[in-house]
């Protein structure tokens, strides 16, 4: 059975005035399956090439706060929201060097295989 899920492209934007990002996860939602998740892969070389200045290790260091509360594994109050709120909280405008894309809609029977499929295509370079 197919169910209705959201997802946004999670940016890291190096430099807000150029305007310039580089998807660096997905995040998906499917609220009849109480699945919540993101997938990340972040290319060093690739962002130091828009801005050789860029804090890496706060950019990991939020998208692993990012992940946790998807997952519910951080220990921040989030994690006391539903997954509808984790997710619109999560996806909410923000000038910052994390931000995400417009959310889109799809249907799937299997949200995991459906995040790996949008994370392999939208985040990772073709092989």
């Amino acid at each position: 059975m197919s169910h209705v899920f959201e997802y946004a492209l999670l940016r890291a934007v190096p430099r807000q005035e150029r305007g310039e990002f580089m998807n660096v996860g997905v995040l998906l939602y499917c609220s009849a399956l109480d699945f919540l998740r993101c997938k990340t892969h972040v290319d060093d070389d690739r962002l130091r090439a828009l801005d050789p200045r860029i804090d890496l290790d706060l950019l990991h260091d939020s998208l692993k706060l990012w992940c946790g509360a998807c997952d519910g594994s951080t220990t921040a109050q989030v994690r006391e929201t539903s997954l509808g709120q984790r997710f619109r909280w999560l996806t909410a405008p923000r000038s910052t060097l994390l931000q995400t894309s417009p959310t889109h809609t799809g249907r799937t029977d299997d949200p995991e295989r459906q995040l790996d499929h949008l994370w392999r295509t939208l985040v990772l370079l073709p092989e």
